[in-house]
C-alpha cells in the first residue's frame, strides 16, 4: 500500500509562515533549495508518528474566507512514479505539475484528483536528474 509521506504549505509570506508553525509547534525550517523549505515536525531520529513537510511560496492567490477549504498538499510515496500516473490520469486525474526530478533524491510530481484537489506522488531515486 502507499503511504501520505510528505505535506506541504504554501504561504504568501514565508518568515510569517515560519514564525507561526515555529511559535506554534516548534517546527523548524531548514532552507533546502530556492524558494523551498523542510518542515521538520519533530527531532531527524525521532520514533515519534508523523511526517515532514516543506514550504513554498504560493504561486496563486488563497480562496477568500468562505470560498471552501485551503488545504495542505499531501504526497504519496510510490514504487514507480510512471505506472502510477498512467493510474491517476486513467482514473480521470490530471497532471497539475509534470515529473521532475529532485536531485539525487527522487522524481516527483503533482496531480489533480476528479475533485480538484491537489496531491503529489514520490518516487525514491537517488539518480534522479
Amino acid at each position: 500500500m502507499n503511504r501520505v509521506v510528505h505535506f506541504e504549505i504554501q504561504a504568501e509570506n514565508i518568515d510569517r509562515a515560519i514564525k507561526f508553525y515555529g511559535d506554534v509547534f516548534g517546527w523548524q525550517f531548514p532552507k533546502y533549495m530556492d524558494n523551498y523549505w523542510g518542515i521538520m515536525t519533530a527531532e531527524k531520529d525521532s520514533k515519534e508518528p508523523g511526517i515532514n513537510g516543506g514550504l513554498l511560496l504560493r504561486p496563486c492567490p488563497a480562496p477568500a474566507i468562505g470560498q471552501g477549504t485551503n488545504a495542505f498538499v499531501c504526497t504519496v510515496e510510490v514504487e514507480n512514479f510512471d505506472e502510477t500516473a498512467k493510474k491517476i490520469e486513467v482514473a480521470g486525474g490530471k497532471v497539475a505539475m509534470p515529473k521532475f526530478a529532485i536531485m539525487n533524491m527522487a522524481w516527483q510530481g503533482y496531480f489533480l484528483d476528479t475533485e480538484g484537489n491537489t496531491f503529489g506522488i514520490h518516487q525514491t531515486d537517488k539518480n534522479a536528474k
